[in-house]
């Protein structure tokens, strides 16, 4: 349903720009923004105002920063010898709330992609294989996403850094705690099958 109202309109609008966001829910939000108080509006458009023309990409890992380094990229507690490899900082965020793993990052902002015209001069891999020329880096970990693009990124990117003498590892995936087996697809299984591990 349109709302008569252009400024509501163009709100909702806005709102169901978003990717994962239906109208149903658009609405919702504009709504929202429509009940909170003058104070309280200005300081929602100037949280994304800010966040719009603060956030930039790290000059070294290009996760998202407020600064030319991003706080895992200028801690000095982390293994400098280890980058995981991620198609988006969402997925950076992701590994971290594990706090299993003490590396460092790098994150592409994308996967190759042929039929959406995404080569590997798209996505951030310069910038990975500049970062491995001090000997620094002994091991790579791929954790792009199982996905037919996020396969072909990993073999692109294994095949540039193997001849350099790095190590280059993908992450395990496999069926997911707490999933019944017969409910699994067989790729998720041979994964699984394959990442197996002594107990």
């Amino acid at each position: 349903m349109a709302f008569n109202l252009a400024p509501l309109q163009n709100l909702i609008d806005q709102f169901e720009r978003m990717q994962g966001i239906g109208h149903k829910t658009a609405q919702r939000m504009a709504f929202y923004v429509l009940g909170l108080s003058d104070t309280e509006a200005g300081e929602f458009a100037k949280a994304i105002t800010d966040a719009h023309t603060k956030i930039k990409q790290c000059s070294v890992c290009c996760d998202l920063a407020d600064d030319a380094l991003c706080p895992i990229c200028k801690s000095n507690t982390r293994d400098k010898s280890v980058i995981c490899v991620v198609e988006d900082p969402r997925d950076v965020a992701a590994i971290e709330r594990t706090h299993e793993y003490n590396g460092t990052y790098h994150v592409l902002h994308g996967a190759i992609s042929p039929m959406d015209n995404i080569g590997p001069d798209q996505i951030r891999i310069k910038e990975l294989v500049a970062r491995l020329g001090d000997d620094t880096v002994e091991e790579v970990i791929m954790a792009t996403n199982p996905t037919v693009e996020g396969e072909a990124t990993a073999m692109y990117i294994s095949r540039l850094l193997k001849p350099m003498g790095i190590t280059v590892s993908r992450l395990a995936y496999g069926v997911p705690v707490g999933a019944d087996l017969e409910y699994a697809d067989e790729v998720t299984l041979s994964r699984a099958i394959e990442g197996r591990s002594l107990i």
